[in-house]
């Protein structure tokens, strides 16, 4: 299966609002689909920025599909197209013989659990948000936890945190698997955090997962989100612990089943909340 096509039809086909943001380290393509109306607060969805969590942009098809009633929103299901690629179809997906060699150095021939980019970047934790100060962090090259040279270094990220900007987010919404919780904390202070678990609430109610702590995390997304841009965002982890990584397609049923209508009951309540 090639998921950076799948994603790439679905966007020829989209007769939505729809634009590239970006580009991946191997020049791919990162799409984004609008949703929606712009008489509320505008979120961003993102989608798959860990390879092996490639499951997920099949999941942002599904809310695409279902629709947004009330307010707005950008989906981005592929932030790693490289990455998606090198866990499910390996090595040769990569274009560059230099990259090749390098990942292959890094990690040997088995990519499967893969969550990095193409530049074995982690890209969850390449952004300004206590960026290297993760328990879980490296600063050499590897599968997952890498940090970078600098914040921002890779281009997925760049592309990401430029795009989010851009477009004066309101919020964001992160699918990562799996562990059937979200994560919505990051050193807010008081006044924040009272509004931010609000949001937390409905989202836990949109997917049945309880909200949880994530003491270790720097340099993510969400991290970047609430620190600099001060605005609500969220770390979902779809996808039951009872399942082992990467996820397939065959995992998608379950991800629907709890979290389908989860984005249009998410932005109802953004809606409701601000209208």
């Amino acid at each position: 299966m090639n998921i950076y096509r799948r994603i790439r039809e679905f966007y020829t086909a989209y007769r939505g609002e729809k634009q590239i943001i970006g580009n991946s380290a191997e020049g791919r393509y990162l799409f984004a689909f609008f949703a929606g109306d712009r008489c509320g607060k505008v979120g961003v969805f993102q989608y798959a920025m860990h390879a092996r969590e490639w499951v997920t942009s099949l999941l942002a098809l599904e809310h695409l599909s279902r629709g947004i009633e009330r307010g707005g929103v950008w989906f981005v299901p592929l932030v790693n197209p490289d990455g998606a690629l090198l866990c499910t179809n390996g090595i040769e997906s990569v274009r560059d013989r230099a990259r090749r060699e390098k990942l292959l150095r890094v990690n040997g021939d088995d990519f499967s659990l893969w969550k990095a980019n193409a530049d074995c970047v982690d890209l969850n934790v390449n952004f300004p948000a206590q960026w290297g100060k993760g328990a879980f962090n490296v600063r050499v090259p590897a599968s997952q936890g890498y940090i970078g040279d600098e914040p921002l270094c890779a281009p997925e990220s760049r592309a990401l945190a430029r795009f989010t900007e851009q477009i004066k987010a309101d919020y964001t919404v992160s699918w990562h698997t799996k562990g059937e919780e979200i994560y919505w904390r990051f050193r807010q202070d008081e006044a924040r955090e009272k509004r931010d678990f609000e949001y937390a609430l409905s989202l836990s109610e949109a997917t049945g997962y309880p909200l949880a702590e994530a003491p270790n995390s720097a340099g993510g997304y969400k991290d970047w989100c609430v620190e600099t841009l001060k605005i609500p965002a969220f770390t979902v982890e779809a996808g039951s612990d009872r399942r082992t990584h990467p996820l397939g397609e065959n995992a998608l049923p379950e991800l629907i089943q709890k979290c389908g209508n989860a984005a249009r009951d998410f932005t109802e309540f953004v809606w409701k909340k601000n209208s």
